[in-house]
């Protein structure tokens, strides 16, 4: 039973420099990575309440405790209850089941077994039902790489084979069609996700954890945030991903809720649920702080995901892998500068190696844009096209380097 993820991880020490420069060791920092084949290893832990019956008033006392008659009942959303917003959402979310086999030598310290080449991955995530036909969407990196897809049912344990029909992988959508699809399928109703503002009551609902196909997990919050920006790694691919105008979220978002909806009060799907932050290069902990692909970019996309094929630019290329620089990184590894990109890695052969860059020079421009972190470069990257030629700036030590490069195209998941 396994599951996509946003979770940070330990980042791989810089590579040795083939120019022969000495470069410090890099540790553990914030790399996002979006992880399909994560087992669940444990289960809920049990807890030990206490239970704490006040005392009422005594003849001795003159504290007055004000007790209620009224009885428990469910949250409410704008006049609506939670439990009737899931009842009208449930039956149109589906859990979403994907194997295949690893093309590339996985990292991934939770991946099955080591992870290397020809070896058999699995992953689930979950659906949303958009038409009676049977067709479903779903985020790109839940069935990236896969060469069987099953979707099931809310309610349901047998599980339905599905064919994709069409992927996005620049903005993570991929759409399925369930191979015979029962008759009564109900779709989803799109809200309005344009006029979200912060502070709006959400529900969330998916396969949280894998935890049972066709039992979906519900979580509830507000609107965090609009117009977040976030990069990631494609799971099974060994590609990145940077995506654009998301919805934050505090509503609980776990690995297999990605590809589930985001609904308003009035049950309507307002956003995907995509992402969830892990830790900060600083070793932070994030708490509730989940990203979804808003519903007007999903309308719009479904059209020409309908045609079928990969859709969507690929985008240009530069061939790094970096993390955030911070005050703490540039006092431990001795950096001249306190914010950028600090190179990670520098993939063989990629524009970037061609350039001479190397792991631990820290990127503060591309394009003559500046750079001030991670998500700033991956945002700069996916705007520039294959073919450029662009210059690069960069601290390699307390030397500041200007350096030109023609940006390839990143490799296809």
């Amino acid at each position: 039973m396994t599951e996509d993820q946003w979770e940070s991880e330990t980042l791989p020490e810089p590579q040795p420099s083939t120019a022969g420069s000495k470069r410090g060791r890099i540790g553990a920092g914030l790399t996002a990575g979006l992880l399909l084949s994560a087992a669940v290893v444990g289960g809920a832990a049990g807890a030990v309440v206490s239970h704490f019956t006040p005392a009422k008033s005594s003849p001795s006392s003159s504290l007055t405790i004000k007790q209620s008659n009224l009885s428990p009942g469910p949250a409410l959303i704008n006049g609506n209850s939670i439990p009737a917003i899931v009842k009208k959402v449930l039956p149109k979310v589906v859990s979403v089941d994907a194997t295949g086999t690893l093309s590339y030598a996985s990292g991934n310290p939770f991946g099955i077994g080591n992870g290397a080449p020809g070896e058999q991955f699995k992953s689930a995530g979950t659906g949303m039902v958009i038409s009676p036909n049977g067709l479903v969407l779903t985020n790109n990196h839940v069935i990236a790489g896969a060469t069987n897809v099953a979707v099931t049912l809310d309610g349901q344990t047998k599980a339905l084979p599905a064919d994709v029909v069409g992927t996005d992988p620049s903005h993570d959508m991929a759409l399925l069609k369930i191979v015979n699809p029962p008759k009564g399928l109900d779709a989803v109703t799109f809200g309005n996700s344009s006029a979200l503002v912060p502070g709006d009551a959400v529900v969330a609902i998916g396969n949280a954890l894998g935890l049972s196909a066709g039992s979906p997990t519900v979580t509830s919050g507000i609107v965090s945030a609009l117009g977040r920006q976030v990069t990631a790694d494609i799971p099974n691919t060994n590609q990145t991903e940077t995506l654009i105008n998301m919805i934050q979220t505090d509503a609980a978002i776990n690995p297999g809720n990605s590809g589930g909806p985001l609904v308003d009060s009035s049950g309507n799907v307002v956003g995907m649920n995509t992402a969830t932050a892990g830790t900060t290069s600083e070793g932070t902990q994030a708490q509730n702080i989940g990203f979804a692909i808003p519903a007007s970019e999903i309308e719009s996309e479904l059209p020409i995901l309908e045609k079928g094929g990969t859709t969507g630019s690929p985008g240009a290329y530069i061939g790094v892998e970096v993390e955030d620089n911070s005050p703490v990184l540039a006092q431990e590894y001795g950096f001249a500068v306190q914010t950028g990109a600090v190179v990670i890695v520098v993939e063989p052969g990629s524009p970037a190696s061609s350039a001479g860059l190397v792991p631990g020079d820290v990127i503060i421009s591309l394009a003559g844009k500046p750079v001030t972190s991670a998500t700033s470069l991956g945002a700069i990257e996916s705007s520039l096209k294959q073919g450029e030629t662009v210059g690069i700036t960069a601290y390699e030590g307390s030397r500041k380097i200007t350096v030109s490069l023609t940006l390839g195209i990143k490799p296809a998941p």
